[in-house]
């Protein structure tokens, strides 16, 4: 039992390593979309972004081999740890869009597959303020749109609405 929990420090140890910390203004940036999340009412999402998982500004070794392209982040589960790509920082309008990227990746946090989090982030749009009236035109929201669409079709069967958006 020593030798596995040693075995499994070891490799988190080498998934920290082989990464580089975000920067001061990149941590802000995150610590910022985080309070959104709180003033929001996700309170467990924030208790593992805040308190459990470890940032990271580039890919480790394991990351690496993966990487999606378009990607504003990824997550190692179950080894909390979250690597933030330049795209989160540059592409969204504004923290509260960074708020929806976070709240996707806090589910993968928890062990959640990519239907589970786009999906949740879908039906709790509204409660985050991220609003088809607000960000309806940003490329977060034409992509987050998008790829639930295609993951979580079921959500979008509704035809008398927009998009056959069920969620509306």
């Amino acid at each position: 039992m020593t030798a596995v929990l040693i075995a499994l420090l070891g490799f988190y140890l080498t998934l920290l390593v082989s990464a580089k910390r975000l920067s001061y203004d990149e941590q802000k940036s995150v610590e910022r979309s985080v309070q959104i999340l709180e003033n929001k009412g996700f309170e467990r999402d924030v208790l593992l972004l805040r308190y459990v998982t470890a940032y990271r500004g580039t890919d480790n070794w394991l990351n690496a081999s993966t990487r999606e392209e378009n990607a504003y982040a990824a997550t190692n589960f179950p080894f909390e740890i979250m690597t933030v790509y330049p795209d989160f920082f540059n592409i969204p309008l504004d923290d509260t869009e960074r708020a929806a990227i976070l709240l996707h990746e806090a589910q993968h946090l928890k062990g959640a597959d990519e239907k589970e989090a786009y999906e949740f982030v879908w039906k709790n749009r509204k409660k985050l303020g991220w609003t088809k009236e607000a960000y309806g035109n940003s490329i977060v929201w034409r992509n987050v749109r998008r790829q639930t669409r295609e993951i979580a079709p079921h959500l979008f069967v509704c035809e008398i609405n927009e998009f056959a958006d069920c969620t509306e």
